[in-house]
């Protein structure tokens, strides 16, 4: 199960490859989301899915919760990325900047408790170095602004809290009904986004309708649930660690 998801995570920056030129990011990431939610509902009706529940009644505060974590993993997390190589960052920079993600998930997992070994340790900083020596030869920092390197680095922050919020606040959920949850606030939190500072305009062709049905079948519905279940498996910081593979 981790081999199947880095094989499809890695997938993730060739989609924004091919779906970029021909959305603004709010734009495509709210049309992936949306389509998720679009996909999931027949199933989760069809199946009798209930809400979360606790002593017999809806947990809003629960479902609240598993909303909260989809924002952070989902818009904010790709949201930032997709917007920072918009605005000119290259896709290596932003690779690096966001492939520090396992370095700062175990650092902050440390303060939570969670013991790392030493082969542990020593493979999060071989990820690092191996991350940057993949991406050295593309970093061109005269084309990033400030405000595209800020988004970037809110993305690295958004996945890690995102990550270790959801390992324990919201370990335990019906993956079918958390994922409409956490899609559906995700999409929501696009549109204002959208709205304020997109034109809305999207240029349907071929490369387009493959990217977006990539993005909603293989990344949203299949990646994100195998990290879902990888991240009620394991620790949070071995499973940061994957996405250096």
């Amino acid at each position: 199960m981790p081999w199947l998801f880095v094989l499809i995570w890695s997938t993730g920056f060739i989609v924004a490859k091919y779906g970029m030129p021909h959305a603004e990011p709010m734009t495509f990431l709210f049309l992936r989301f949306a389509g998720v939610v679009v996909l999931m509902v027949p199933f989760v009706v069809l199946a009798r899915v209930p809400l979360p529940r606790r002593d017999g009644h809806v947990d809003w505060a629960m479902i609240g919760r598993i909303a909260l974590a989809g924002l952070l993993l989902q818009t904010g997390y790709l949201g930032g990325v997709w917007a920072a190589v918009k605005l000119g960052m290259p896709a290596g920079m932003a690779a690096l900047i966001v492939g520090m993600q396992p370095l700062l998930t175990a650092l902050i997992s440390l303060r939570l408790g969670e013991r790392l070994r030493g082969w542990q340790w020593l493979g999060l900083l071989l990820g690092i170095v191996g991350v940057g020596l993949v991406v050295a030869g593309k970093l061109s920092a005269g084309s990033a602004t400030p405000f595209s390197v800020l988004l970037a680095v809110g993305a690295l922050l958004s996945i890690t809290v995102g990550t270790l919020y959801q390992k324990h606040r919201c370990p335990v959920f019906d993956l079918r009904m958390g994922s409409l949850i956490q899609f559906t606030a995700a999409a929501l939190a696009c549109l204002p986004w959208m709205f304020l500072f997109e034109t809305r305009e999207v240029d349907w062709n071929l490369e387009m309708v493959g990217a977006l049905a990539w993005s909603i079948v293989a990344l949203s519905i299949g990646a994100i649930s195998l990290l879902f279940v990888l991240i009620r498996r394991g620790a949070a910081t071995s499973v940061s660690s994957l996405m250096y593979l």
